[in-house]
């Protein structure tokens, strides 16, 4: 079971991430973020389905990092290679420590509202290589987060 919450939980990351990168009309506020994994290499993984959370941005986030950074795995994992153009975003990741996996994000931006993006990442565990791939689809709730607190970004990276 906790393995499964150690994978959700990144996929989550991975696809906030992904799906809130700034384009022209990137808003902060709520936006719902709802993801779905194909996980090829790992037999003894139940499928997860798709999954759904809400992710506040504030604009600290668009500005530094075109949209919600999230630090899966407590600062070990780095995004680098950011790219964004008013269609869309492209960036590299690379976890160390507990999970080493590399991989790559690509977002493309609908509307205003609307961003469907794919992170794909590529791990070792044991000499057994496997693949993630994140599909998501995040839309623009409101301005106002309620109650979900923005994820806290690092100091500097």
């Amino acid at each position: 079971m906790k393995k499964r919450f150690v994978w959700v939980t990144l996929v989550l990351s991975f696809a906030a991430l992904a799906a809130q990168a700034q384009g022209q009309g990137r808003k902060p506020g709520l936006w719902e973020v709802t993801a779905s994994v194909n996980m090829a290499g790992m037999p003894q993984m139940p499928q997860m389905g798709a999954h759904t959370t809400q992710v506040c941005v504030t604009q600290a986030m668009i500005d530094k990092y075109g949209g919600p950074y999230n630090n899966p795995q407590q600062g070990q994992c780095q995004t680098t290679n950011v790219s964004l153009t008013p269609t869309g975003m492209t960036a590299s990741i690379v976890c160390s420590g507990q999970m080493s996996m590399t991989g790559t994000v690509q977002a493309t931006f609908v509307d205003a509202n609307t961003t469907k993006s794919t992170v794909h990442m590529t791990m070792n565990m044991g000499g057994r290589t496997m693949d993630m791939t994140t599909e998501s689809t995040a839309t623009y709730k409101g301005s106002d987060c309620g109650s979900v607190k923005p994820l806290t970004m690092p100091a500097s990276q």
